[in-house]
């Protein structure tokens, strides 16, 4: 039997979960490699032999995306298979004609091959692009079955940049367990607001073994999406979040605008800090595509733990990483802060950035002078606190998922910028999940 060969091209997420679901036991294909990309230092490593399956005894290579066109000759390679997100259309295009060009087919796998089946009630959270509210919305969500008496469990799209084997199935009720799974800064961004409010995470890189574990503790699981991702469970509810900062990327991103096409519900967030004709534009968008979908506006708050002392102040400013890099987004919450409370200077960062981050900004030009909590590696943390003290501010905001104090030393006085999502008007999320699910 002659199988077909095939490279997927990922970023260490969508491309592990689409190998098992479909290529791991499947003796038709031969998958010689992942390709890697969008997070630092994922290539260079294997897919191990433990969860590769008994037709790849030996694991599977992961290699950087940049030598695809030279991996598809030396493999023979028939099919490419795409599988990251948060992506624009055209630069999938170009992934696309550079496979071509060599001679393989490129291939995008869909819902039917890739989502699992659930035997509790799914509601899934996504969004059209990093950055959008998320993560704020699937809190909101969290929160509102909860109060309707449902016991919630959240299952995060995967993040698994270290042990492989060891990061299969990942369950977290404590902080400990952050630290016992080593995570990285974007991990504990995604993980410690639910673990605060008392619900269990599941995440990790076999998302059957999640899955089950998952509806053995639930009621109702809620898919907590990862960049602009489709969810990998099949939703029975879809809430996907838009944002009128980036007007037109709802309908420019992939997979962003396959989570659009689907929802039920479209959350148009940012509408007390975006442009009116903006959010005109995001509401026309939709409606094309999806005018069934049930539309609901709301904005995204910021709570500063001292407003005051930002006030005449020299500040820098440090943001959610991905909503920075990949998200093409020049700021966040705490330049939102900044400016409403008075700073009297931004510090733009990029002069003393030292290691990895320099390499971040020059990776992602659209970057403005705030600074990118990265953290992939213990060493670029320590480079992001060895950044954050070379740069000379009266203040350091911390406008992160997290409390940035618990992980890096910062020598200096800091003030802390959190938000959360609040409908205006109606409906709101509580009147269409009360009608789903009450």
């Amino acid at each position: 039997m002659i199988r077909t060969r095939v490279i997927i091209m990922g970023a260490a997420g969508r491309d592990f979960h689409n190998f098992n679901c479909f290529f791991r036991d499947n003796e038709a294909y031969e998958v010689v490699a992942f390709t890697a990309t969008q997070i630092p230092n994922i290539e260079g490593r294997r897919y191990p032999p433990a969860l590769a399956g008994s037709l790849y005894p030996d694991g599977i290579p992961i290699l950087p995306e940049e030598e695809l066109p030279d991996l598809i000759r030396t493999f023979d390679v028939d099919q490419v298979v795409f599988a990251y997100s948060d992506v624009s259309h055209e630069y999938v295009m170009h992934r696309a004609s550079i496979a071509l060009a060599v001679g393989a087919d490129f291939w995008l796998m869909g819902p039917k091959a890739t989502q699992l089946k659930s035997s509790k009630p799914v509601v899934a959270v996504g969004a059209v692009r990093t950055g959008c509210g998320k993560s704020q919305t699937t809190r909101r969500v969290a929160d509102i079955l909860r109060e309707m008496g449902k016991k919630v469990v959240v299952v995060r799209h995967p993040m698994p940049y270290g042990d492989l084997v060891a990061q299969a199935v990942q369950r977290f009720a404590t902080y400990e367990d952050l630290d016992r799974y080593q995570c990285t800064i974007e991990e504990r961004e995604e993980y410690e607001p639910h673990l605060d409010r008392g619900i269990i995470v599941y995440a990790g890189v076999d998302y059957e073994r999640i899955l089950r574990q998952a509806e053995a503790e639930a009621d109702i699981i809620v898919w907590d999406g990862g960049n602009n991702d489709i969810p990998f469970f099949k939703p029975d509810f879809q809430i996907v979040v838009t944002d009128p900062h980036r007007p037109g990327h709802e309908l420019r991103y992939h997979p962003g605008e396959t989570n659009l096409r689907q929802a039920n519900v479209v959350v148009i967030n940012k509408i007390d800090t975006a442009d009116l004709a903006n959010i005109a534009t995001v509401r026309e968008n939709v409606m094309a595509v999806n005018p069934g979908a049930v539309l609901i506006e709301a904005a995204s708050p910021i709570f500063v733990e001292n407003p005051g002392a930002i006030r005449g102040k020299s500040v820098l400013v440090v943001e959610d990483g991905p909503t920075l890099t990949h998200g093409e987004m020049a700021y966040g919450a705490g330049v939102v802060a900044a400016r409403r409370f008075g700073a009297a200077e931004i510090i733009d960062p990029r002069p003393y950035a030292v290691g990895s981050i320099v390499e971040t900004y020059e990776k992602y030009p659209t970057t403005g002078p705030v600074l990118p909590a990265m953290g992939y590696s213990p060493e670029q943390v320590r480079e992001l606190e060895e950044t954050i003290n070379n740069t000379p501010s009266d203040l350091v905001i911390i406008a992160t998922p997290i409390d940035l104090r618990r992980v890096v030393e910062i020598h200096r006085p800091t003030d802390r910028v959190r938000y959360e999502l609040q409908e205006i008007g109606r409906p709101t999320l509580y009147d269409v999940l009360a009608e789903r699910f009450g």
